[in-house]
């Protein structure tokens, strides 16, 4: 996954973790095995979400103390937004990668989304499961799958966004882009992507979908009523505020 120049790419891979301790080891050592190979100089930042499992304990196990990976954890559980943007804010690469802790989607679709950010000179960029040229291995239950597509429907007309998945996983954004909107967000809940996205269009900043392979696996953390509730919420709130 080369720039223009064919140089290694710097990279911050931000993870948040809550209750992960089940999922996230072998979705860590995929992530280095794959730096590894492709020579980047890459930092993974995992911010723990006050989890009550051994998530951290996991990871430190696997990323050591020191050198150039982080843990960011003794914090109460705020959400997947406060998680994000406290990861975003740590990163030191120019770029930036949000990436699910199940790796739904593969670490090397990173390359799909670098080459697209590279060549068409965009500030983010995200992973779409809803685009033509998608490819779904494992599909989410029918209930689910219909909820996310409703929340797309009723998250475009509140906020006037054109896109068709904003709640995939999966984003990366050139890390000085977008560091200036982390400390005006104030969704801490899963609709955090909406209110970033907002932002950056609103600041002129180059956006685009691009299709990624995801496969669901189980353990999400959405709880099916209240957070469907929440996300709603925070729609209203996002388009009040701005």
């Amino acid at each position: 996954m080369p720039t223009r120049n064919g140089a290694a790419v710097g990279l911050s891979i931000v993870i948040p973790a809550f209750n992960e301790a089940g999922r996230i080891a072998a979705s860590l050592c995929t992530i280095l095995e794959y730096l590894a190979a492709e020579g980047h100089d890459g930092e993974i930042i995992v911010v723990d979400d006050g989890s009550r499992d051994t998530t951290v304990e996991v990871v430190r196990g696997i990323l050591g103390d020191g050198g150039p990976h982080q843990l960011l954890t003794g914090r109460a559980n705020r959400g997947k937004g406060f998680s994000v943007r406290e990861g975003a804010l740590a990163a030191t690469r120019p770029w930036t990668l949000l990436s699910d802790a199940d790796l739904s989607t593969p670490i090397a679709e990173l390359d799909r989304l670098l080459t697209t950010a590279v060549e068409e000179e965009l500030d983010l960029v995200m992973g779409s499961r809803a685009l033509a040229g998608s490819r779904i291995g494992v599909y989410q239950g029918w209930l689910r799958r219909n909820m996310g597509r409703s929340f797309n429907l009723v998250m475009r007309a509140i906020t006037g966004l054109p896109f068709k998945d904003t709640q995939c996983g999966f984003k990366l954004w050139r890390t000085e882009s977008i560091r200036p909107l982390l400390g005006r967000l104030t969704i801490d809940g899963f609709a955090w992507d909406v209110e970033l996205l907002v932002l950056a269009r609103r600041a002129g900043l180059r956006l685009a979908e691009v299709p990624v392979e995801w496969n669901d696996v189980e353990g999400s953390k959405v709880a099916m009523v209240a957070d469907p509730l929440r996300m709603l919420r925070d729609l209203v709130r996002v388009r009040l505020r701005r």
